[in-house]
């Protein structure tokens, strides 16, 4: 979720983990036809939120998205999902949600119960994009946390997906305890680890925070994957609206037909009217120029959060039975800019 994102790198290293991940990882390749090396991209068919635990998604234990609760089994998990993403669908239009999993969510027994979730999605149409969140505490510093159960739960993940084309997998969420080689790196080993998930299903995370995607754009190795941008109003204290775009593009460089933005967000629950020009406003300015940007570049976005309790930020709410969930609208104004990022709707008057 939201950091701000750092271009120098922590000098500690989790014990072995780079050699171990790029050299040696134990991990059981699952076979099939290796996937042409460049696809065609469309990443304006991503039009979608991200759904997050309250907790926020790091976490060294089971994943309890908004809504949910993990003492349901696969039917009830099932059917409280189908009805919040068709109110994702309803209230915003949206097509695509992100999920995460961890190893503690896919490795044991509730990995039956999560499933729900995305085949819930899956069976409305939704695209999925699934991501590997690391632990908090000591484990939250940008690594994977630990290499004997990160490939483990890739090999379900990925026996359980890889024929459903509408789940696309990214490897690793704002990877920055690694440089950006490192990260291609590991990027490049989980490829060659699962030559059966067509290129085009793969969302490679922009180095550090996902704050730039040029060096794993430039990497051959990462070619006719899609590459995911993370950008957030709250990195800078102040920009004007020129200033806030020119940093958007400065991080995606040459790659916008590559890219989607599948984290950016401000906040939602505090009233700012996002449909109306505020000079003085640093997240009215961010908000405006990221869709434009968004729209102009034709670029796939993913709202952050979609649906989060508690958060400020989150772009819908529940209502109604607990046991038979739906959403309301935070607020109209930044659901209307999310609409015209996604090619719907009116822009600004400015």
């Amino acid at each position: 979720m939201r950091k701000t994102p750092a271009r120098t790198r922590p000098t500690r290293l989790r014990a072995g983990l780079v050699g171990v991940a790029i050299a040696a990882i134990g991990a059981t390749t699952l076979t099939g036809s290796p996937a042409s090396a460049a696809p065609r991209l469309d990443p304006t068919q991503f039009k979608g939120v991200n759904w997050a635990d309250p907790r926020d998604n790091f976490a060294d234990d089971l994943l309890k998205l908004s809504g949910l609760s993990t003492s349901d089994n696969y039917k009830q998990t099932y059917a409280k999902a189908s009805r919040i993403i068709a109110a994702f669908r309803a209230n915003l239009g949206a097509n695509t949600v992100r999920l995460p999993i961890n190893p503690y969510t896919v490795n044991g027994s509730y990995w039956k119960s999560y499933r729900g979730v995305i085949d819930a999605a899956t069976d409305q149409g939704f695209k999925v994009i699934v991501s590997y969140w690391e632990g908090t505490g000591e484990r939250k510093d940008g690594f994977i946390d630990d290499t004997a159960t990160y490939w483990p739960m890739w090999n379900t993940v990925v026996k359980a997906y890889k024929n459903n084309s509408r789940v696309y997998f990214e490897p690793m969420n704002e990877p920055h305890g690694y440089t950006d080689t490192e990260w291609a790196d590991i990027a490049a080993k989980w490829l060659a680890t699962y030559p059966s998930v067509p290129r085009d299903r793969v969302f490679v995370s922009g180095a550090g925070y996902n704050d730039h995607v040029t060096t794993v754009c430039a990497d051959p190795r990462l070619n006719g994957t899609y590459l995911s941008l993370h950008h957030y109003g709250f990195w800078k204290e102040y920009a004007t609206y020129d200033q806030w775009k020119a940093d958007l593009k400065e991080r995606i460089g040459s790659c916008a037909n590559r890219t989607v933005a599948d984290e950016f967000g401000a906040p939602m629950t505090t009233g700012f009217d996002y449909n109306k020009p505020d000079a003085a406003n640093n997240f009215v300015n961010y908000v405006q120029a990221v869709t434009d940007t968004f729209r102009e570049l034709k670029m796939g976005s993913v709202y952050w959060p979609g649906l989060r309790t508690d958060d400020s930020y989150t772009l819908q709410t529940l209502t109604g039975d607990p046991n038979r969930p739906w959403l309301a609208t935070t607020n109209q104004s930044g659901a209307d800019r999310l609409a015209w990022a996604w090619g719907r709707g009116k822009p600004v008057q400015r």
